[in-house]
């Protein structure tokens, strides 16, 4: 039985709206909640209520309300592109990073960090990581495209080579960088939030909402795909130019999460998932809730990233990642008892 679709939103709005609040009071420094609160309205409303030193001040609106943005819009990006991706393949192991999209957008990223100067980079990067994440997802498509539908063999393997591949190239970079760069690269391929700053914030809302509108609007069209291709035309969707738009979407998605935050593997696989399992498979609410719970777990995995080893902080990566692989596990022993 799906649990209600509305309740479901609430009780995820509210942990979202919990998840930030601890996002902003928890750190190496501990802040009162209503005084982060009240820093944060002051900064809206150009007040001066909060009673808080200028250092707390600024921890809060300079380091942890941007850090908190960012996480909850790059869950929401990858979950929704994750979402798309399963909707678009009929397959529930597709994934940005499975199925090496991400892997191909972080060597974009990296060669933009490699090539440009440091005061280029705000463009360049995430420039380069859309335009190999694309190309990336153009081959991954082609690849597994067959007369009879997209083969889940032909996707898996797909992705180990690119993954394979990309790994090569950015280890190649990785050795020919000095030990700072090295450093940054290194720490940016595991995946890291520590960079937020008001641009990326921008960047990646941008990025949302164009995601959130644009594949909202192909919602019937993604659970028309769920029935076949041939159905699908039947119902009259023009299943060509949706799949080349999708393919843009998420590349676009994927290549600028990564440029901003590294790579962050299994958002995409996992919240989808535990979506279905709540409210069922029609996309007009499974791209909506993916959103919010994907925001939520990358909310939760900053936290526990920030905390788990503090003052020291643990890339996120590495947390979504303990998260994910033994979930894919499960997936996959489900797959192979579904195959006669």
């Amino acid at each position: 039985m799906r649990a209600p679709v509305l309740p479901s939103a609430l009780v995820l709005g509210a942990l979202v709206l919990a998840g930030a609040l601890l996002s902003l009071t928890r750190g190496a420094m501990e802040i009162p909640a209503l005084d982060s609160l009240l820093a944060v309205g002051d900064a809206l409303l150009g007040s001066d209520v909060a009673e808080l030193a200028g250092h707390q001040r600024a921890v809060i609106l300079e380091l942890r309300l941007p850090r908190t943005l960012l996480a909850f819009f790059i869950g929401a990006i990858l979950a929704q592109c994750g979402a798309a991706m399963q909707g678009m393949f009929r397959n529930p192991l597709a994934d940005p990073g499975i199925i090496g999209v991400s892997a191909g957008a972080a060597v974009g990223a990296v060669l933009a960090i490699y090539l440009s100067p440091p005061d280029q980079t705000w463009w360049s990067v995430p420039l380069g990581a859309f335009a190999t994440g694309l190309a990336t997802s153009l081959l991954i498509y082609k690849l597994a495209r067959g007369g009879s539908g997209t083969s889940v063999f032909i996707l898996l393997l797909a992705g180990i080579a690119v993954s394979a591949l990309a790994g090569a190239f950015i280890g190649f970079i990785s050795y020919l960088s000095d030990d700072t760069r090295l450093r940054d690269l290194s720490l940016w391929q595991m995946g890291s939030l520590a960079s937020a700053d008001s641009a990326r914030v921008w960047v990646a809302a941008f990025a949302f909402a164009l995601l959130a509108l644009r594949l909202q609007h192909h919602a019937a069209a993604l659970n028309a795909l769920l029935l076949g291709e041939p159905e699908a035309r039947h119902l009259g969707i023009e299943v060509e130019p949706l799949k080349r738009e999708l393919v843009l979407l998420v590349a676009l998605g994927v290549g600028l999460a990564v440029s901003a935050a590294g790579v962050i593997g299994f958002v995409g696989l996992v919240v989808p998932h535990i979506v279905r399992m709540v409210s069922g498979p029609c996309h007009r609410t499974l791209l909506p809730l993916a959103a919010l719970c994907g925001g939520l777990l990358l909310l939760v995995a900053d936290i526990g990233a920030r905390l788990l080893l503090a003052p020291a902080e643990l890339p996120v990566g590495i947390l979504t990642a303990l998260l994910g692989a033994p979930f894919f596990i499960l997936l996959l022993l489900q797959q192979r008892h579904r195959t006669p």
